[in-house]
């Protein structure tokens, strides 16, 4: 009777081993089968424009006739990835909304460490640095990952553009975009500019002292 009871009991465990694993692959094709009728969600980038959310983070945008050079973004940066130079300190002028003083010589993020965090944002005085809304900015090699704004500065640009939105043929989200960054930069270029034009005149004085 004991070899009975030994095979009956084997036999019990093999069909329930057997039923749960019919039950677990029926349960993996429910999953499989709904999203086979479901509406695809992929979206053909760059013909067509990703969804962001509202609250993405994306790559900056900077706002350098705002900036104080006050270093505390990249005090707050917990990956060291923001790199800042000046000639002397700057400020705010109350009446233009405009920092003054010192020239700005350079403000760089590097993304191939950036994390996108924002911590750099919310210590911010002047609120010049912001999380936009650009998510694609591909490159040849690390270097490439460095965006030096004040380079971008002297083309009236607050954000990086992407390589492949530098061509000539744009899909029609991507050439709005394009417009869009470059309206919001360009009522105030002079002003980015006038930091940069500062700089070099430091840089001429200095030079004819030392002459």
């Amino acid at each position: 009777m004991g070899w009975e009871s030994a095979s009956e009991e084997t036999m019990r465990a093999y069909v329930r081993n057997l039923y749960l694993t019919v039950k677990t692959i029926l349960i993996g094709m429910r999953v499989t089968l709904r999203y086979c009728f479901a509406r695809t969600v992929t979206v053909q980038y760059p013909d067509m424009a990703p969804v962001l959310q509202p609250r993405f983070r994306g790559f900056h945008y900077f706002e350098i006739e705002k900036c104080i050079a006050c270093d505390l973004c990249a005090k707050a940066c917990p990956v060291d990835c923001i790199y800042i130079e000046k000639t002397g300190p700057r400020k705010i002028d109350p009446e233009t909304g405009v920092a003054k003083g010192g020239a700005m010589i350079r403000y760089a993020i590097d993304y191939a460490k950036c994390m996108f965090c924002a911590l750099c944002c919310e210590p911010c005085p002047t609120e010049c640095i912001h999380m936009g809304n650009l998510h694609d900015l591909s490159g040849y090699d690390r270097q490439s990952m460095i965006v030096e704004f004040t380079e971008l500065a002297k083309q009236g640009l607050q954000t990086p553009q992407p390589l492949w939105m530098q061509k000539d043929r744009l899909p029609a989200w991507a050439e709005a975009r394009k417009k869009e960054w470059i309206a919001r930069g360009e009522p105030l270029r002079a002003e980015m500019l006038k930091a940069l034009e500062e700089q070099k005149v430091e840089k001429k004085a200095a030079a004819a002292a030392a002459g």
